[in-house]
């Protein structure tokens, strides 16, 4: 029986990418680990690994082929007794031309849904695949399993014979696994009378309302642009949140930031505003842990770590890279990590976790001269923080009238896991710290 390699989702948010290069040709041996592939994603290019061992019988889809869906048929290895043919070609146009007619379906990159198990897509795994637990039962039957469920099964001390496989081709899947342990349901039931979903809104063309063809210059959506169409518009329209905004005064932390940087010379260490905004934050959440939650169905998830999310502008979009656990890291660890991140996050050269997960974002517009916004929700974070550029700006200091240095900020938040009451905590904490440098490291 033949092995079909999928395309992997290589992020929750991966709909589709670009099979960029192949690293094997029809004929070679692969072993379970073994770089077979390069994708590009809207977010970066990774390297993919093989699931199962076996011999290449064909390379369905050609490197640089664009738009290539998640879980379409890319390769097939051949199966254990199956004498494999190595004169397929490498594309299903390429079969559609050798037979004369149409290529199997399941050899013309089907258009199914992106998996919610990452591991469902062959290819997406780690490399201590190799030393994953056998795929033969005590029977010596042959059970389709990801090298996780396997692992997860032989610790659980559960038959994966017996367990339903949900994955591609009945592939037993950690979702399975964590099912017959009794810990998650494998698939949400259909609830029966459930209103139907609504049918999406038209958008007319720019013909249909009132502009003329030819008086514009049309630019094709991207993976990266359909992504954060998609996910910005589901933000927006499903999460009832609200904005809080607050006028900071920084002549401190600009003073402060100025003896840091003095320190910090000989080791070529430069701390800018966004890095002492980074660690103030993740102060304040530590002395507000109501505001470094998320919202699930299940209740209200309070995060141990303050994992925060930096916006970087790119093109074609943005990227949010992640600062982990940014309350345990001095300012010198933060600017080095934060400029490594915006570097690579340019060059599209990040790893899926270091830009999945987080627990609070950040988005950092003054440098760009912009005195106020309000940003969208990156879920499933329950709040993102909006910074405006500082400028000198007349204030009231003991009733007379003065000139400060004033950073104008604003927090959305998910009113499901943060009210008023919790935003506000939050920012008057962030002030404090923001107003007081000192206070960050006491």
């Amino acid at each position: 029986m033949s092995i079909d390699i999928l395309m992997p989702a290589l992020s929750p948010t991966m709909e589709e990418g670009t099979l960029a290069k192949w690293h094997v040709k029809a004929g070679d041996t692969v072993k379970a680990g073994d770089v077979i592939a390069e994708i590009e994603t809207d977010k970066a290019t990774m390297e993919v690994e093989a699931v199962d061992e076996g011999m290449v019988e064909a390379l369905l889809v050609d490197a640089g082929t664009e738009n290539v869906k998640v879980n379409a048929v890319i390769a097939r290895l051949a199966g254990e007794g199956d004498s494999a043919s190595f004169d397929t070609p490498a594309s299903p146009a390429a079969q559609d031309d050798k037979k004369g007619g149409p290529a199997p379906a399941a050899k013309a990159a089907p258009e199914t849904p992106p998996s919610s198990h990452p591991e469902q897509a062959q290819g997406a795994v780690s490399k201590d695949a190799t030393t994953a637990p056998p795929k033969f039962n005590d029977a010596g039957e042959r059970v389709f399993a990801s090298p996780l469920a396997r692992r997860l099964a032989q610790a659980a001390g559960l038959d994966l014979k017996a367990i339903a496989g949900s994955g591609p081709h009945g592939r037993v899947i950690k979702a399975d696994v964590d099912a017959a342990r009794g810990k998650a349901p494998a698939s949400a039931p259909t609830q029966s009378g459930a209103a139907p979903a609504a049918a999406p809104r038209q958008v007319q063309s720019l013909e249909q309302q009132g502009i003329p063809a030819g008086s514009y210059d049309l630019i094709p959506l991207d993976g990266m642009r359909k992504t954060i169409a998609r996910r910005m518009t589901d933000s927006f329209r499903d999460v009832p949140h609200f904005p809080l905004t607050v006028d900071l005064e920084i002549d401190g932390l600009l003073a402060a930031r100025a003896k840091i940087n003095a320190m910090l010379e000989k080791d070529g260490v430069k701390v800018s505003v966004n890095d002492l905004v980074i660690k103030a934050v993740a102060v304040a959440l530590k002395r507000v842990p109501e505001a470094n939650s998320s919202y699930t169905p299940e209740g209200i998830a309070l995060h141990h770590h303050a994992d925060i999310a930096m916006a970087v502008a790119i093109d074609g979009g943005l990227i949010t890279p992640i600062i982990r656990a940014a309350e345990t890291k001095g300012l010198a660890q933060i600017a080095v990590e934060a400029k490594d991140l915006a570097a690579r996050a340019r060059d599209k050269k990040l790893k899926p976790e270091e830009f999945q997960g987080g627990t609070f974002s950040i988005s950092n517009m003054g440098m760009m001269g912009i005195k106020s916004f309000a940003s969208i929700i990156n879920e499933p974070q329950a709040c993102i923080l909006s910074v405006g550029a500082g400028e000198p700006r007349p204030v009231v200091k003991n009733g007379a009238l003065a000139i400060a240095t004033v950073m104008t900020v604003t927090l959305t938040c998910d009113h499901r896991a943060v009210d008023g009451a919790i935003g506000g905590r939050f920012l008057n904490a962030f002030k404090a710290l923001i107003e007081d440098p000192l206070t960050m490291i006491v």
